[in-house]
């Protein structure tokens, strides 16, 4: 029994090295070439695979695309929680976390990614199925803020959807402008009037500031 562990182990290792080098192979070039330029031969010479190595662990170059964007999008999401989880009053958590998510959003690699390839490559909808873990960390922090009494009682859904989305957009905008630090501080301006807003308070921060 302990040697057949060893060999499922074994192999076991060995796919996660593969699957993990046409990742990292594909994710490469992808934002160097984009996808439409990237070849599944281009992938499998980066990686150092054959191509029968790819299709035994990809159906096509769309699965690995989703691969990488996958974890591009768990990426953010922990530097989402941990931008949540620096600050100890949960609104400034959140508030945090929301404009780390539109900083990191527009790193060169994930913009490449995540803003310039996605859309082509998986389509909105798949898009939105995978960046579903993002937005539910937005639906937490909200609920924990109602909870702790930084803010008052909202719907999570649409205020998470107008978080989420209204973040998602500007970081497309921001990407798109000719002078991208200066559109990216608008952002942020407008983003903290927005949480200002949603905590019924005249300025960003918890109620309890206030008090």
């Amino acid at each position: 029994m302990a040697g057949n562990t060893g060999v499922r182990r074994s192999q076991h290792e060995r796919t996660r090295a593969t699957t993990g080098a046409l990742v990292a192979a594909a994710r490469e070039l992808f934002i160097s070439d984009g996808f439409s330029a990237t070849s599944v031969d281009e992938i499998c010479a980066r990686a150092g695979v054959t191509r029968g190595a790819f299709y035994h662990h990809f159906t096509n170059k769309e699965h690995v695309f989703r691969e990488v964007y996958a974890a591009d999008q768990k990426a953010l999401a922990v530097i989402v929680r941990q931008a949540f989880r620096a600050e100890r009053d949960p609104w400034d958590g959140m508030a945090a976390a929301c404009r780390r998510l539109l900083e990191a959003s527009l790193e060169p690699s994930v913009r490449q990614i995540t803003l310039v390839e996605a859309p082509g490559a998986l389509g909105w909808s798949a898009m939105r199925d995978i960046q579903a873990g993002c937005k539910e960390l937005m639906r937490r922090g909200l609920t924990i803020a109602i909870e702790a009494g930084c803010i008052p009682a909202r719907p999570l859904e649409p205020v998470a959807s107008l978080l989420y989305g209204g973040i998602c957009e500007m970081a497309l905008d921001i990407a798109r402008a000719p002078d991208q630090q200066a559109a990216l501080e608008d952002s942020l301006t407008e983003l903290n009037l927005t949480l200002a807003s949603i905590a019924h308070h005249p300025t960003p921060g918890c109620l309890h500031k206030g008090q």
